[in-house]
């Protein structure tokens, strides 16, 4: 397969309950819609990650979009995988640089140093699947170990969002109705609207919004003026490393945990 050589499938397949393969992909205009789909689902994480620790989101959004592009290149296109921020890091990087949670991180940049320590480490660990292949990961790390990696990240951080996004009962509750709305696209839809299950549930949950709050004033109404205001272009804030020992100690072994996840992620 060359890098932009897809066989085209008919929406029909998702009908049917298939699937899509790496090298095929659907029209343009379905592939489209669901290429800003997996954008809206991916920027949540993508920016409440670095937020959690401290860091730039926007510089984060600019990285992850390079590192998928440069991923994309490199693997020819055959690895259909979003490079978004991992939520491996919070944990150690927090502890790292003893960040109190509000702001930028004033020891941003020592957290730095242990993430490239950590992408030399993991490196290193690719390069040595090149040579002997994956067969001792696979063996050391069974699907129930991936499995299990990727679903304790993700319920341990579960709470993070009920917590720090719902400023008032409103807000928990309009939380609710978003899930509902999402799970109620899953459910009740088929074919092309229920792969675009989060798309069409975020459309949905933010009419309901809109009417609740600019509609009834029952909540904050929604203001874009924000939006309408910013400036096209923009450069966000860049940090330099520093390789403090400790912290690399500390942080270079998520590597391991990216190895699970990203083999879970893999295989899923």
């Amino acid at each position: 397969m060359s890098l932009f050589d897809w066989t085209e499938k008919s929406p029909e397949i998702l009908r049917q309950g298939g699937v899509i393969a790496p090298d095929e992909r659907l029209p343009w205009p379905q592939t489209t819609v669901m290429g800003m789909q997996h954008v809206i689902a991916m920027f949540g994480a993508t920016v409440l990650a670095p937020i959690l620790m401290g860091f730039d989101p926007n510089l984060a959004i600019l990285m992850s979009g390079i590192g998928t592009l440069i991923f994309f290149f490199i693997t020819g296109g055959k690895v259909p995988s979003y490079l978004g921020s991992s939520f491996a890091f919070i944990g150690v990087v927090i502890a790292a640089t003893g960040y109190a949670g509000k702001g930028l991180n004033p020891n941003m940049g020592v957290a730095l140093g242990g993430i490239i320590a950590c992408g030399a480490l993991y490196t290193a660990i690719g390069l040595l699947v090149q040579v002997s292949g994956t067969g001792w990961i696979e063996k050391l790390m069974p699907p129930v170990v991936t499995g299990s990696v990727v679903a304790v990240i993700g319920l341990n951080l579960a709470g993070v969002p009920i917590k720090n996004m719902a400023a008032s009962n409103f807000d928990s509750w309009m939380q609710a109705a978003t899930f509902v709305c999402v799970a109620l696209v899953a459910v009740f839809t088929r074919g092309m609207v229920q792969r675009l299950l989060i798309l069409v549930g975020l459309i949905v949950a933010s009419l309901v919004y809109a009417v609740l709050t600019n509609g009834l004033g029952l909540g904050k109404p929604m203001d874009l003026s924000g939006l309408f205001n910013a400036a096209w272009l923009g450069m966000p804030g860049f940090a330099a490393p520093v390789f403090d020992s400790k912290a690399m100690l500390m942080i270079a072994p998520v590597a391991i945990i990216l190895v699970a996840e990203n083999l879970g992620h893999i295989k899923a």
